[in-house]
């Protein structure tokens, strides 16, 4: 436990057990590692928390001395401080005249220092704003004088965002896995209660216990009151699930070192390129989708080219790791994408031609087309009708048209797919709004109802842009869209249709082109003139760079941490997402790099390029990844 870390701690923690003189049940700590007290001191900067603060102490901030400040300081304390924190409330019985002699349960708060237990709640991982009084809040003088602001952060971090980016990392590290067991057996598992919690320091006051008290045997209101308090105060420990010690998480450093078995991170003196794939169409290749999960019935990398004519490019998953699941020895050699056959047979390529027209002043792009997770259908906009279409990838047949905009739909968007299929799509017009439509994998029709497929509705309208939208993104997981207009800032709504904030670029940044958005929520937009920008999802600009080519496309690794461009030049690059630090530059190809995807594994990059032909990039981002490069 974080409360016996320290040798000379785990002692006193020890002694207290064994010597317990109260007549409540004996334990190592009266406070607990999680509770609402514990929580509002880490959050005493930000609204509402400030506000709940406040309204259980007597509209008044906590002394100084006691009020997060320091990183570091917070970590000496919790790591030598042996005094507990007097938290626990205690129901003492006093006589009162006035009420007739009668025992009334009053709730003491006596003078604490800073809570030696406190667990780090989830906003350390994803939350900077915790860290800056951005409200300027008076929070007073430490007795050394200094004035309690800003958080005070460790030496590696430059600023809040860099805290919260390299604790998430450390918490998301091989060597966490390796251990996340041992904290499941605290928490959830068979040291919380019983001799081997005692064994393992881990007992904590009774009342923090599933059932340690029936409310319901409690006649007395007051004493009743006074109880839920006290079990507020004190905070609960979490239902037991398991009885048995919880097995290890498979993890990537055990398999780096089973015998006969090469490391996963190593070089594997792959070639860069793994493979091209010439389409007999020599039209520029302007939309790749790489679907390739093996459960998929058709895994495969859809492409789509300027004139419209689409392939189902099938794909081998035999890209994988020696004895890992899915890796086959047979295969290994073969080339991971294989021509779709109407294609390469040039017969029966009328199936794969969309052929309704579109408006002229359309310039067909990466962000006209949409392909749904299963690779059944693709979504087209650009028509002159303002209207956007769907097609079946097997037949090339228009299954559905959407209708919803005053003008020309000029951009399309899809989520992160739902089990079963389900997602968002996104389409924005030259009437300067958006549109949120919802895609129903079970019935492959945009909206839920399939008995009015001719006449959907709209999930959200987003407006509060002036001019043509030209670009957008959507992350179900966080619930906004991105989008951006010929002039003015990108905007961010929610999935509901409010619009929360515009992000203001710098200035030269001016048209945005291509966006995406992580789960984390970092947004990452290039702008004309080699612009790019990086804000949070709060709106604040967190990096900047301008480079020499015309970027035609871009995309994030899975975890966030990892962005790749392409461009004019024909040189794929990959950056450091949260600074744009250029982690590797590929070897140029012989055209321009016009659209790209990640196989799901995040180990294949697929191109479309001008000269008609997609490129296949080995990729491993782990190789730039900070702890594999030092460890393996």
């Amino acid at each position: 436990p974080i409360g016996a870390l320290n040798p000379k701690r785990a002692v006193f923690y020890a002694d207290r057990y064994e010597s317990w003189d109260e007549e409540a049940p004996p334990c190592h700590y009266t406070t607990h590692f999680s509770s609402t007290a514990s929580t509002l001191h880490w959050l005493i900067r930000i609204e509402p928390f400030t506000t709940f603060f406040l309204n259980g102490n007597g509209n008044k901030f906590d002394h100084p001395n006691r009020t997060f400040s320091s990183v570091a300081r917070s970590w000496r304390h919790c790591q030598r401080h042996t005094a507990d924190v007097k938290i626990l409330q205690r129901i003492v019985l006093l006589s009162d005249a006035k009420q007739g002699g009668g025992h009334i349960p009053c709730v003491h708060m006596p003078q604490c220092t800073e809570a030696p237990l406190p667990e780090l709640i989830p906003e350390f991982y994803y939350l900077p704003e915790m860290f800056v009084n951005s409200n300027g809040y008076c929070l007073g003088d430490r007795d050394d004088g200094v004035p309690v602001c800003d958080v005070e952060l460790p030496a590696w971090a430059k600023k809040p965002e860099d805290f919260v980016r390299i604790n998430r990392m450390a918490l998301e590290s091989e060597f966490v896995s390796c251990q996340l067991h041992q904290w499941i057996d605290l928490i959830f598992g068979y040291k919380q209660r019983g001799p081997e919690a005692a064994r393992a320091l881990n007992i904590f006051h009774h009342l923090t216990y599933e059932g340690s008290i029936s409310l319901d045997s409690i006649n007395d209101p007051l004493l009743r009151e006074a109880t839920e308090a006290q079990i507020q105060s004190v905070g609960q420990s979490p239902s037991q699930l398991l009885i048995e010690p919880h097995p290890p998480r498979s993890s990537a450093m055990h398999l780096c070192f089973l015998p006969q078995s090469p490391l996963m991170f190593k070089d594997q003196m792959q070639q860069d390129v793994i493979m091209v794939l010439k389409f007999p169409s020599n039209s520029p290749v302007t939309h790749v989708a790489a679907n390739t999960l093996p459960h998929l019935t058709l895994p495969a990398v859809v492409t789509v080219t300027c004139s419209r004519l689409f392939a189902v490019n099938h794909w081998h998953n035999t890209v994988g790791i020696r004895g890992a699941p899915g890796y086959s020895l047979e295969q290994a050699h073969h080339l991971p994408i294989e021509m779709d056959s109407l294609i390469a047979n040039n017969s029966g390529t009328n199936k794969r031609q969309i052929t309704d027209l579109v408006d002229q002043s359309i310039q067909i792009n990466t962000q006209c087309f949409v392909v749904t997770a299963d690779n059944r259908y693709i979504l087209a906009c650009g028509f002159w009708d303002k209207s956007f279409r769907v097609y079946s990838s097997d037949t090339g047949k228009l299954t559905q048209i959407v209708f919803g905009h005053w003008d020309v739909v000029t951009c399309l968007a899809r989520s992160e797919s739902y089990i079963g299929g389900d997602c968002y799509i996104v389409s924005g017009s030259r009437d300067a709004t958006l549109l949120l439509w919802y895609w129903s994998g079970r019935h492959h029709i945009i909206g839920d109802n399939p008995n009015n497929s001719d006449y959907p509705a709209p999930r959200a309208v987003l407006t509060g842009h002036d001019y043509e939208v030209v670009c957008v993104s959507v992350c179900a997981e966080l619930g906004i869209i991105i989008s951006g207009a010929k002039e003015g800032p990108c905007l961010v709504h929610t999935i509901t249709g409010d619009l929360l904030r515009a992000l203001e670029a710098p200035d030269g940044c001016v048209c945005p082109r291509l966006m995406c958005v992580s789960s984390e929520g970092h947004c990452i937009i290039y702008y004309d003139r080699g612009q790019f920008c990086n804000f949070s999802i709060n709106g604040k600009l967190l990096a900047h760079m301008e480079i020499s080519d015309s970027t035609r496309a871009l995309l994030l690794s899975s975890d966030g941490q990892n962005l790749v461009t392409g461009g004019e030049n024909g040189v794929v690059q990959v950056w450091q997402a949260c600074d744009f630090k250029q982690l590797y530059i590929y070897p140029g190809c012989d055209a321009a790099v016009r659209a790209m995807d990640l196989s799901h594994d995040q180990r294949t990059l697929v191109t479309g390029m001008a000269s008609g032909s997609i490129v296949a990039f080995n990729i491993d981002f782990n190789r730039w990844h900070f702890e594999h490069q030092s460890r393996y």
